[in-house]
């Protein structure tokens, strides 16, 4: 058996950690695995890698992929799916592993649908994809955030400054829930809850009123507050989705709370660095397992499915059943688990 292997979509901590799980399981069970550079744009141009023991030593820690990645989504462009099908039958390929997030693991199933045989891992760090509670990425992303949260405290509380961290979340708001949790914010906006602005600034008076002269807001990137208007965004990635960084919410919401308070306030977004760095060690144990399961998977044949999280073990759910349930929203009752801490 020949196993092709790829990243797709944006890279996230714990890639690494899961190509490494997967060679060294495969070479095991005597399979050899093939990989694709960049992502989807690697498998369309046809430039596959032979992988080995050589390749995955020492790279448990590092973040970021050896085999790189895109956000080239083959389904948007034209005999897409068809070329990649036709790319992995010339090189020999029996099972397509793919990495990544609800577009990559869209693409997994048109592959399956076309009848070839493909295992999804689930890896980005938004959390978001149904049938699974972790996904590769997201505990480190939540730890960046944290340790970010930890450091503004405490020039929050010197300058006695309202500050607002804009953290990563395209349809969902786990980011900023499990950051703003861990990291103690005053307030937390999601996606998933309308939230209200008048709501915001009556509660950062109130905690002016109480003696608390800063306050912490976390902000997810796709959030919505209908008194602030979001402009008409028409730049798009690779994946001709929006670029939500082009809303700068966090610096929309910043400058109407010093404008209706009188409130002292600044504004720090982390962008990518939730995204780089070293893998935490949730994540790396996470990639192992989702990675020998998906070898194992590749020998018992459980094609069309995607290893999933699922009450601390390592299960196989339908591609199909999985892209029907994503993106999966934070449940409201986490989020009313946050609020008691306002």
């Amino acid at each position: 058996m020949v196993i092709g292997l790829l990243t797709g979509g944006s890279d996230c901590q714990g890639l690494n950690a899961a190509i490494r799980s997967i060679i060294r399981s495969a070479i095991q069970s005597d399979i050899k695995v093939v990989g694709f550079n960049q992502g989807w744009k690697g498998l369309l141009e046809n430039h596959p890698i032979p992988l080995g023991l050589e390749n995955v030593s020492g790279i448990l820690p590092t973040g970021g992929s050896i085999l790189g990645t895109s956000r080239i989504n083959p389904k948007k462009i034209k005999e897409g799916i068809p070329t990649i099908e036709e790319n992995l039958r010339k090189q020999g390929i029996d099972v397509l592993v793919g990495l990544g997030g609800v577009e990559a693991q869209s693409v997994l199933l048109e592959l399956h649908k076309k009848g070839f045989p493909v295992i999804g891992v689930p890896a980005t760090l938004d959390n978001d994809i149904g049938c699974t509670e972790y996904c590769i990425g997201f505990m480190s992303s939540v730890d960046v955030v944290a340790d970010a949260l930890d450091k503004l405290h405490t020039t929050a509380s010197s300058h006695h400054r309202v500050i607002i961290l804009e953290v990563m979340g395209r349809r969902s708001g786990w980011i900023a829930l499990y950051g703003g949790l861990a990291g103690g914010a005053d307030w937390i906006i999601i996606p998933e809850v309308q939230t209200y602005f008048s709501d915001l600034a009556d509660h950062l008076k109130k905690r002016r009123e109480m003696g608390k002269y800063f306050s912490i807001i976390v902000v997810a990137e796709s959030a919505k507050m209908p008194e602030i208007p979001m402009p008409d965004l028409k730049d798009k990635d690779d994946t001709g989705q929006l670029r939500l960084d082009r809303r700068n919410i966090g610096m929309r919401i910043g400058e109407h709370v010093e404008k209706t308070t009188g409130f002292e306030t600044r504004v720090t977004v982390l962008g990518h660095l939730q995204r780089g760095g070293s893998p935490v060690a949730f994540d790396r144990i996470l990639a192992t397992r989702f990675g020998s399961h998906a070898v194992e998977m590749a020998v018992k044949k459980q094609f069309g499915k995607m290893a999933a999280f699922r009450g601390n073990n390592i299960e196989s759910v339908d591609l199909a059943k999985v892209v029907q349930e994503s993106p999966r929203p934070v449940p409201i009752q986490l989020y009313n688990t946050a609020r008691m801490f306002y």
